[in-house]
């Protein structure tokens, strides 16, 4: 009997385990049916969209083609007009003078029968007066008719090669690609931003330019965020746990109209942007608090974040949009805690860089050097946590691997601190005003 319930409670074992096996299978072909669906309504709908654009765009050429044709026959038939005008006015005026010396032979023709047909008494007065006006006539003095060939004669010249131009340019104009050049290929979650890179899926295809482009999910128009030669872009002000579309597309190399765009894709970011603490005097923020500007104020002071917003394994970067005199005490880093009284983070608890390019380790100068920050520059702070012994809430060692990097070099130590930190703080000070800054 043991063994007999031990053997029905192995199959129902392997029952539950067929019947797991099977939801697991059966979702796993519906989570690809899914994928089916959306390929196919992907096929579709790229294919409605490419008709309309096709469609449109023909439509719109043979207006502008008819257009130009309408102008270009206007403009032959006024030459035509022009020609015609100004080729028969000397005709007219040659009319004119043929027909008034018509008009005068006939009177003189008249007067002249009249002389001859007159009675004796006059006729003598008569013949006198017609001789004398027939000789001031000069009546063999005819003007001169041009020929036919010396005339213009009107023709058009239709060259019929337009056509086969043409029709080899309309043939070879458009094409239809079946997917794009280039596709999104990984978004990283930066603080207020993301970290968007794509990558080129043509073998054959030779980019010269990209062009991003971003919007909210609730938005309807796309608009550019970046241009240029580069594979990946920072977008920046993106508000955290909101969806945001991108699309990428490319310039092939010596051309000038750009590549379909790449299958749009939702990026989205958790971390809430970095931001400087407002309120302190010497320093002005942008309407986003992630700029901060070294004003004319005599005040000076360790400008902090608003709050401990920077985590191990991330990223920190800051990037100098406009210099100021430089000074040994300015200082760009991240600290423990933020410290009201200094006048720089070259001090315990802290890791910075000069803007001449010293680096300080809990307010020691290191002997490695990066070099000066200029106009342009920008300077990333990575950490990972290395931890030696316990660690508890009540604190304990701890050493964070740090990398800091600058102007294409970088310096790499170790920072022991005495407790555990989830997070920390990042500030800046600057001796002299001018010094303008973006964290992100």
């Amino acid at each position: 009997a043991a063994a007999a319930e031990a053997e029905v409670r192995l199959l129902l074992q392997e029952a539950r385990e067929s019947i797991e096996a099977a939801r697991s299978y059966r979702r796993e072909l519906q989570q690809r049916l899914r994928g089916l669906h959306q390929a196919r309504e992907q096929i579709k709908e790229s294919a409605t969209l490419t008709r309309d654009v096709l469609e449109q765009h023909f439509s719109d050429l043979k207006g502008t083609l008819k257009k130009l044709l309408d102008e270009r026959l206007m403009s032959l038939l006024q030459e035509v007009d022009v020609i015609e005008q100004e080729s028969i006015k000397p005709l007219d005026e040659c009319q004119k003078l043929i027909e008034h010396g018509v008009s005068t032979a006939d009177d003189l023709l008249r007067e002249g029968e009249s002389a001859v047909d007159g009675d004796v008494g006059t006729q003598n007065e008569k013949l006198c007066n017609f001789t004398k006006k027939a000789l001031h006539i000069q009546l063999d003095s005819l003007p001169e008719v041009p020929s036919l060939v010396d005339v213009p004669c009107l023709s058009a010249q239709l060259d019929d090669c337009l056509l086969t131009i043409l029709k080899n340019q309309i043939f070879r104009h458009g094409t239809v690609a079946s997917r794009p050049p280039v596709q999104l290929e990984e978004f990283v979650e930066k603080p207020g931003g993301i970290l968007v890179r794509w990558c080129k899926v043509d073998d054959d295809f030779i980019p010269q330019d990209y062009r991003l482009q971003y919007r909210k999910s609730t938005a309807s128009h796309f608009e550019d965020v970046y241009v240029g030669s580069e594979t990946e872009f920072i977008v920046l002000h993106i508000d955290p746990n909101v969806d945001y579309q991108f699309r990428v597309c490319a310039r092939g190399d010596g051309r000038q109209e750009w590549s379909p765009w790449s299958v749009p894709q939702l990026g989205r970011t958790t971390l809430v942007p970095h931001e400087w603490t407002a309120g302190l005097e010497g320093y002005s923020l942008s309407s986003r608090r992630n700029i901060a500007l070294r004003n004319d104020s005599q005040s000076c002071g360790v400008l902090y974040s608003k709050a401990p917003t920077y985590f191990c394994g991330q990223t920190l970067t800051f990037r100098i949009e406009t210099v100021g005199q430089p000074d040994r005490r300015d200082s760009l880093g991240v600290c423990v805690e933020q410290r009201n009284g200094y006048d720089s983070l070259q001090r315990d608890k802290a890791v910075c860089i000069s803007t001449n390019g010293a680096v300080f380790v809990n307010g020691k100068e290191m002997t490695n050097q990066l070099p000066a920050v200029t106009s342009g520059s920008t300077v990333t702070f990575d950490m990972e946590v290395v931890q030696l012994g316990p660690c508890s809430n009540e604190g304990g060692n701890f050493k964070l691997r740090v990398t800091i990097s600058s102007n294409n070099r970088e310096v790499v130590f170790d920072w022991v601190l005495d407790q555990c930190c989830g997070s920390l703080y990042f500030g800046c000070s600057f001796s002299y005003p001018g010094w303008k800054v973006l964290v992100f």
